[in-house]
């Protein structure tokens, strides 16, 4: 039986050090994508990497880390204003209602916007029903 989750969760991105990082879901969102500042992109080899900036810690301001990750693909992503932008995209461990899985994150600056993360329905397709009405119901299990 899928669980449950709300219009706006929190999850753990394990591999990138984020314990806790509050997500808006969004089911009109194919992919997830997840706030990063002075992205670079560079090639070791055969493979292609992102160097960039990510949210660390959430509080009154964000904190940000360095990460170095290898670029899985590159997307064009139609967002929200209807502007397209070829992101970068990385693979990585999602933890959420304590059920572990590998997820697919386009990178780009969400400073704008609301949440650090968008939640789409690639990464909860199979796993997940959303009660827009709702909200932090992953934590209030945990309690």
């Amino acid at each position: 039986m899928k669980k449950c989750i709300g219009w706006k969760e929190h999850i753990s991105l394990p591999e990138l050090g984020i314990k806790s990082l509050k997500m808006k879901t969004d089911s009109g969102a194919a992919t997830s994508s997840l706030h990063a500042e002075d992205i670079e992109i560079y090639r070791k080899g055969k493979k292609t990497f992102v160097r960039c900036k990510i949210v660390h810690e959430v509080s009154d301001e964000l904190k940000l880390k360095k990460i170095d990750h290898e670029v899985l693909e590159f997307r064009t992503i139609k967002s929200s204003n209807s502007m397209a932008e070829r992101r970068p995209v990385i693979e990585t461990t999602a933890v959420l209602f304590g059920e572990k899985w590998v997820i697919q994150l386009t990178l780009t600056d969400r400073s704008l916007m609301g949440f650090q993360m968008l939640f789409g329905r690639q990464a909860m397709k199979g796993r997940f029903t959303i009660d827009p009405a709702k909200s932090f119901l992953a934590l209030k299990k945990i309690k």
